[in-house]
């Protein structure tokens, strides 16, 4: 559990670092990001322990947990402050507990009134930028990427019990990273101009501070610190990053909120968290 908080602390500054990278392709953002977070992991990589199969399970895993999420994530900021963000990103515990009770057959009805609740919650903060259309649509994409995420999560937690005795966390990690990065590459080969592609020193900064440590070590301490806790804590530590996330970003950032609106919705989301219940994830 230390792990996850440890995580959730470093992720809360997170939000509003990623909003200073505006205007940079997101893309290309992701891309070097998880470029970075590869060569952090790579010497550590003994692929002889693994196995070809198990390999590239553990990549397709991190295609989907990193790539698409980052993907989908970043292209969000183009349309939400980073609180909103960082408070949209509250249902990945509904999501985690839906996927793992279609896959297990044990479908309730409260998942749809905690869905709801969401959905509410949302809308209460959004309702001034109902008619935006690009503001609903960041709000679509941090949920695609909140799902990529849960998906991965729970990938994970099936793939990395299975692996030979040797493998460690540290000399597989790299695998799932190499994944990411490929699929962030091959849509960056088709979406980014890199001619255009001109971060100013303290963006370079901040990308490498992200990539070796929001994404690299934080990503390798979650996944590490998601199979020592019950599928209850895991829900519940998936969400406390969110209080520290809006936190830094109206205060060390400055970003600007309606608090009532945000108390509101920010309440009815968690309202759906509870509803949802924690998955019985073995």
């Amino acid at each position: 559990m230390i792990l996850l908080l440890a995580v959730s602390l470093l992720w809360a500054f997170s939000f509003g670092l990623v909003k200073g990278l505006a205007g940079l392709d997101p893309s290309a953002v992701a891309l070097l990001r998880l470029a970075i977070s590869l060569a952090v992991f790579a010497p550590f990589l003994r692929p002889a322990r693994v196995g070809a199969a198990a390999g590239l399970r553990l990549a397709l895993v991190g295609a989907v947990q990193f790539g698409a999420m980052y993907i989908l994530y970043l292209r969000s900021y183009a349309h939400l402050h980073a609180y909103e963000v960082a408070l949209f990103t509250i249902t990945t515990p509904v999501f985690v507990t839906l996927l793992d009770a279609l896959m297990a057959g044990r479908w309730r009805g409260r998942f749809l009134a905690a869905a709801a609740l969401s959905v509410a919650g949302a809308a209460v903060v959004l309702w001034r930028s109902v008619g935006d259309s690009g503001v609903v649509g960041g709000f679509v994409l941090v949920q695609l990427s909140n799902l990529c995420f849960a998906a991965g999560q729970l990938a994970w937690r099936r793939v990395r019990p299975g692996l030979p005795a040797g493998a460690t966390d540290a000399s597989v990690f790299a695998l799932p990273l190499a994944g990411a990065l490929a699929l962030t590459l091959a849509v960056s080969l088709l979406s980014t101009d890199w001619r255009a592609f001109a971060p100013t020193p303290s963006q370079w900064a901040t990308i490498v501070y992200l990539g070796a440590g929001a994404s690299g070590l934080g990503f390798f301490l979650w996944n590490k610190g998601s199979t020592r806790v019950n599928a209850g804590s895991l829900a519940a530590l998936n969400n406390a990053k969110i209080p520290l996330g809006v936190a830094c970003s109206i205060l060390v950032f400055r970003e600007h909120a309606d608090m009532a609106r945000l108390l509101a919705g920010g309440a009815l989301m968690a309202c759906g968290v509870w509803v949802a219940g924690p998955s019985r994830l073995s």
